[in-house]
């Protein structure tokens, strides 16, 4: 009796000491500059085998995400992690999504999430989804890099994010323009991680309100099939020089798995945007393209490029 109390004990104390990891682990902005985003998509399950979606996603989540949808265990195994880059926030938000699922399948939790803006319970199929795949490419890249911010804001001026061809056009159009552009790559990351469906949600928004935190205030949206922008000054004082630099977020939720390299080096990054841009409409779940700064004329210094990406390696 007495052992059994002190294992469950222990499995008690797991999520609180994995949560106090994640607020001594995330990095806090400092310094932060403007950004851009453009996203969407949906993790609505489909209704049957095999997959057929429509024209796009419904019930996309409007301006910004939503709930941190739980549910049951969804299938009886835990889909390994995996990752690249040290293994850093990104992984360690997989863990945690995965814990979660494991805790509300021992307090004997099964219910279906609900989406969020749709206003009622979603009832999955006799087969449930998962799992999925999310992978997140970071690149820091020099300030001289405009056309690259230029061809952002025109995609987040003209992509139609309410649809899943509309948003595989935005990654493919993304990846496209980071790939021009080999010859200004300093710093990336990569990463990816597989997670059951009920838990995939979840984890996709904590990565997506993370790296949007490092914004000071967003000047460029396009997500779900709203725009916005709004006018920015031009920042005193800044320049192209060698220690000035732009970033961009890719972050992308998959029916299958996506098998790329990560970022350790100029070719493992090059592999891994082509294998992303090369995802397609119906596999895509959702995606968020994020990127710093974007008002005119603002840069990045080292100092913010290290404190705010800690894991960017250098190429």
């Amino acid at each position: 009796m007495r052992n059994r109390l002190l294992r469950r004990l222990a499995g008690l104390m797991v999520v609180p000491v994995l949560v106090a990891g994640l607020l001594i682990t995330a990095p806090q902005p400092a310094q932060a500059a403007s950004g851009g985003r453009i996203g969407g998509g949906s993790f609505r399950s489909a209704p049957s085998m095999p997959r057929s979606y429509g024209g796009g996603y419904r019930g996309s989540y409007g301006g910004g995400y939503g709930g941190f949808g739980g549910g049951g265990l969804g299938f009886p195994f835990i889909v390994p992690i995996f990752g690249f880059g040290g293994g850093g926030l990104f992984g360690f938000l997989i863990l945690m999504a995965v814990v979660g699922v494991i805790a509300n399948a021992l307090r004997g939790g099964g219910g279906a999430p609900t989406l969020a803006g749709s206003g009622s319970d979603l009832a999955y199929p006799t087969r449930p989804d998962g799992p999925v795949s999310i992978a997140q490419i970071q690149v820091g890249l020099l300030a001289s890099a405009r056309d690259l911010q230029d061809d952002l804001r025109r995609l987040a001026a003209s992509a139609d994010t309410s649809t899943s061809s509309g948003l595989q056009r935005v990654l493919q159009e993304t990846s496209l323009s980071l790939l021009r552009h080999p010859d200004l790559w300093v710093y990336a990351n990569g990463e990816v991680g597989q997670v059951p469906f009920t838990s995939a949600e979840s984890t996709f928004n904590r990565l997506s309100m993370q790296e949007r935190s490092k914004l000071e205030r967003e000047l460029t949206a396009n997500v779900a099939g709203r725009r916005f922008s709004a006018p920015a000054a031009v920042a005193p004082g800044a320049s192209d020089a060698a220690s000035d630099f732009i970033v961009v977020t890719l972050l992308v939720a998959s029916r299958n798995r996506l098998a790329i390299k990560g970022a350790g080096t100029a070719e493992d990054l090059r592999e891994s945007l082509q294998k992303l841009g090369a995802v397609g409409a119906d596999d895509l779940l959702a995606l968020e393209v994020i990127w710093q700064p974007e008002g005119a004329g603002e840069v990045l210094s080292t100092e913010q490029l290290i404190t705010a990406y800690p894991d960017l390696q250098h190429l």
